[in-house]
């Protein structure tokens, strides 16, 4: 237990040298009090003693007196004294305070990070459960193709062409709302035709030809209303986003290994349950494998 609590309380290296530099400027402090006391007094006793004895004749420079002399010599350095420890010190030197900023606006990043995902969670279970209750004879789906890393994308495009995937995803989006990111949006030639497109982004003014812009998935479902299945179709962040909303995901799990930059979140299978695959082989048109599986929430 000691070694344990001394852990704890354990004082970092930014901590120590913060402990250091207070010492150093106490020191720093009383030794121009000191300083300061020490002039007043020998000033003092200068002119006192050049006032009652009048040595003026043998300790003349330029015809001042030499108590004017002294006096002056101490009080100059008494100034820049003065100047070295209340206008001209720098905190613990520039180099450390550049490090220790960065050091600081490093932690406070983490801090808001981790707030924020606090704030996401708690905003998806929420409007997870105010969906479901509001919305119980909706399947809301993801679909998307995915390789067995998960990867979806690279450079904002798809890695593959599976022409059965483009039929498959077609076939069941037909007819119905499709929601994706902006980004998602921007990597396609146009809207596409005979769905609704809904469009999410952050970004104020954002027009979007043949689609519907909001600025959240909450926004972008609420839109769907007279829609009984409505396809969430991409990107990688506005899936993470939907896994606590939708009811089903229809995944083509592509069969090989990808290097990318825009991944499908890992799905549970205490939260998701395969109701449904289709397995297809390698030929003269699909260059992978690949499947199309069904996944259906399972009740709480």
């Amino acid at each position: 237990m000691f070694w344990k609590n001394k852990s704890e309380n354990k004082i970092d290296s930014q901590q120590l040298a913060m402990i250091e530099h207070a010492r150093k400027r106490i020191r720093q402090k009383r030794g121009f009090h000191n300083h300061f006391i020490i002039s007043i007094f020998l000033i003092v006793c200068s002119l006192l003693v050049n006032f009652l004895f009048n040595y003026q004749s043998e300790f003349t420079l330029f015809n001042t007196s030499w108590s004017y002399v002294i006096s002056a010599i101490l009080g100059v350095i008494l100034v820049i004294h003065f100047l070295k420890v209340y206008v001209f010190y720098t905190f613990m030197g520039k180099v450390w305070e550049s490090k220790h900023m960065e050091f600081l606006i490093e932690k406070q990043a983490i801090k808001v990070e981790k707030l924020k995902r606090s704030m996401d969670k708690e905003a998806l279970l929420k409007a997870q459960s105010e969906w479901n209750n509001e919305n119980q004879n909706r399947n809301v789906t993801i679909i998307a193709a995915a390789a067995e890393n998960n990867v979806i994308g690279r450079n904002n495009d798809l890695i593959w062409h599976l022409s059965d995937d483009l039929k498959h995803f077609k076939n069941l989006t037909k007819g119905h709302h499709v929601i994706m990111g902006r980004k998602t949006f921007e990597s396609i030639p146009k809207a596409l035709p005979n769905r609704t497109n809904v469009v999410i982004t952050r970004q104020k003014d954002y027009f979007a030809e043949g689609a519907i812009v909001v600025n959240s998935i909450e926004s972008a479902l609420a839109l769907c209303l007279d829609d009984n299945r409505p396809f969430i179709i991409g990107g990688g962040e506005i899936y993470r986003q939907a896994m606590a909303l939708a009811d089903c995901i229809e995944l083509t799990r592509v069969h090989e290994n990808f290097e990318g930059d825009t991944f499908f979140p890992n799905i549970d299978n205490v939260v998701w349950q395969e109701v449904w695959r289709e397995n297809h082989d390698k030929d003269d048109k699909h260059n992978y494998a690949f499947s199309f599986i069904r996944y259906k929430k399972r009740k709480q």
